[in-house]
């Protein structure tokens, strides 16, 4: 694969899926704006390194470990409460796919340690096979699934907490 093809690869890629794309990234920061400089930033990171893709069928896995990364950085820079908006609120109150937000599902998500969130949101939300989250976190499938198994055994109890209050 030559460069040019590996860059056009990119593209389409970034053009087939860049609402997945903004979607994981919004996921970490839920604001509109950080969002997609995660987006842009990842995009800058993988185009500098275009020459790390082994496999042409690899570039959205390669891809989305690219936006995590970058979200975590993002967040490990931050470290600051995150305060939703007007814009934001209404942003989120025109999606086309829910006609409700669940507070209650988001607040046990953000409350659980990135690792375990991570693999959740890219298998529930993204809805990625474990060989998928397993080649974007580099790790291997058995530790893949426990850290699912541990995080859904996290998020029931995040939720009966919530819903005792």
């Amino acid at each position: 694969m030559n460069k040019r093809e590996a860059h056009e690869l990119f593209v389409t890629c970034m053009t087939d899926h860049k609402e997945d794309f903004y979607r994981l990234a919004f996921s970490y920061v839920k604001n509109q704006q950080d969002a997609l400089d995660i987006v842009q930033e990842s995009i800058k990171k993988a185009l500098v390194s275009m020459e790390g893709v082994k496999e042409l069928q690899s570039i959205k896995s390669w891809f989305y470990k690219i936006v995590v990364r970058t979200a975590i950085d993002f967040l490990r820079k931050q470290k600051r409460l995150t305060v939703a908006d007007h814009q934001t609120i209404d942003f989120l109150s025109s999606g086309k796919e829910d006609d409700y937000e669940d507070l209650d599902l988001q607040n046990a998500l953000d409350a659980l340690p990135i690792q375990y969130k991570t693999i959740l949101i890219l298998r529930f939300f993204e809805d990625l096979k474990l060989e998928e989250i397993a080649e974007i976190e580099e790790e291997n499938i058995s530790t893949v699934k426990t850290r699912l198994y541990r995080g859904l055994k996290l998020l029931r109890i995040e939720i009966a907490k919530e819903d005792l209050l």
